[in-house]
């Protein structure tokens, strides 16, 4: 099977793209590789591998030539990155992606994944399902939505349609990122030997291992048509909702670090029900937060992994705004 995966070069695709790879599929990558070429370095000239850089927004019928699958995953990746850029985050996550959905219908691929987010529940009391009324509260939260509500229409019997609502991510990754709860506490532990918690640190926030959530997309894509079609997972663990304290908790047992309280509360909190995945699907994680942990604090200590400041999606998108380079890049 040829899959033609968005957003492979950031944080889950350069951990998708190999999985992929090892397991017999060829992977066509379109990426606008902002964040540098060298994190696909692992699989560039690898067999069944082929790159294409590009915006999403200008994604190319020629892409599809051969391809039977897509997972599309391009998008701006967090909260305050959409609120620093709202337009643009429209653009990708919302009207991109239904754009590419529909390319996809057109030229007969077979199966589409639309990787979303598990904040378009926002803050919640309850714990929550795929049942559940959406609360999204904010433009990448919304944008996310609104991309789920214009792809699920599409699917037909030709055309199996699949929404992913990730839990937060964590993990060591090709393409870092530090500004993720798991991956931020150990970072500070590092650096400052201290935990910075937002508020009173009691919000809720359900997570999943970069890797976990790489295998749970390929199980998305492998599973029967009449199970997935036109429907929405949870993809993470019951396990695996944290409050934001204990989560430091764990960070600073590890680490060592002092925990040290700050800031405003965030709004978003909500626990989310993984029974759908686990149920029909038999998707049970790996991984969890104290193996990353280790394998973060240690890369830092060894120099593996550097905080460097294309790891920081914030400050990374700002420079590229200051440096004119999200505009040239859609026009490349």
């Amino acid at each position: 099977m040829r899959v033609l995966i968005t957003g492979c070069g950031g944080y889950i695709g350069t951990t998708l793209t190999p999985y992929l790879l090892r397991s017999g599929y060829d992977v066509v990558c379109v990426d606008w590789l902002i964040f540098g070429e060298d994190v696909l370095s692992h699989v560039i000239g690898e067999k069944g591998f082929k790159l294409v850089k590009a915006d999403e927004r200008n994604v190319d019928p020629a892409y599809f030539e051969g391809v039977d699958a897509v997972i599309d995953m391009a998008s701006i990746p967090n909260d305050p990155t959409g609120e620093l850029i709202p337009d643009l985050t429209w653009e990708i996550n919302f009207k991109a992606r239904v754009r590419t959905a529909n390319l996809a219908r057109k030229h007969g691929i077979e199966r589409y994944v639309l990787v979303s987010s598990a904040s378009v529940y926002g803050r919640r009391g309850e714990v929550v399902n795929e049942t559940s009324e959406p609360n999204p509260l904010t433009t990448y939260a919304k944008a996310n939505l609104e991309a789920e509500k214009g792809v699920l229409p599409l699917a037909s019997k030709d055309f199996t349609v699949t929404v992913a609502r990730l839990a937060t991510v964590y993990g060591v990754s090709r393409r870092m990122r530090f500004d993720l709860v798991v991956n931020a506490m150990t970072l500070t532990a590092y650096l400052e030997n201290k935990i910075y918690v937002e508020g009173d640190g009691m919000q809720f926030r359900p997570l999943i291992h970069v890797y976990d959530s790489a295998r749970a997309l390929k199980l998305l894509l492998e599973a029967p048509s009449d199970i997935v079609q036109a429907n929405v997972f949870n993809v993470g663990s019951n396990e695996q909702n944290y409050r934001i304290i204990d989560v430091a908790r764990e960070v600073s047992r590890i680490t060592g670090a002092t925990i040290v309280f700050r800031g405003e509360v965030d709004r978003r909190s909500y626990r989310l029900s993984f029974n759908k995945i686990r149920d029909l699907l038999g998707f049970t994680p790996l991984y969890i937060i104290q193996d990353a942990v280790k394998h973060l604090y240690n890369d830092l200590l060894l120099g593996i992994v550097k905080p460097e400041e294309r790891w920081f999606t914030v400050r990374w998108y700002k420079k590229l705004i200051e440096e004119g380079a999200l505009i040239r890049v859609k026009g490349d």
